[in-house]
């Protein structure tokens, strides 16, 4: 994989544009869904990904927010082909038997 430095020094971008977190093959808006998500600080986020420095996750931090209007699309976007995809599918078995037994509506 061909990788760009970034001015955060812990962020490269891929190929396809796409930044990950030096050194791992976790992308930002991987961290960043936690922290939007769940409202974890810096150091929840590293209580739950222990394979990352503090300095990572604030490189990763600091990217999104230089970068916030871009990666929200992009979350945004992937979001979106998720939910199409989900509706595709279509109701699994163990939903229709849990609608069967009143169980969930």
């Amino acid at each position: 994989m061909k990788l760009t430095t970034t001015q955060h020094k812990y962020i490269e971008i891929d190929e396809n544009k796409v930044p990950y977190i030096a050194q791992t093959t976790m992308k930002v808006i991987e961290l960043i869904s936690g922290h939007l998500t769940f409202g974890w600080s810096p150091e929840e986020l590293k209580f739950q990904h222990p394979y990352l420095s503090m300095s990572q996750i604030y490189s990763a931090l600091a990217y999104y927010w230089d970068n916030k209007e871009e990666l929200d699309t992009d979350m945004q976007q992937r979001f979106e082909k998720v939910e199409r995809l989900r509706q595709q599918a279509g109701e699994t078995n163990l939903v229709k038997k849990l609608r069967d037994r009143e169980l969930i509506q």
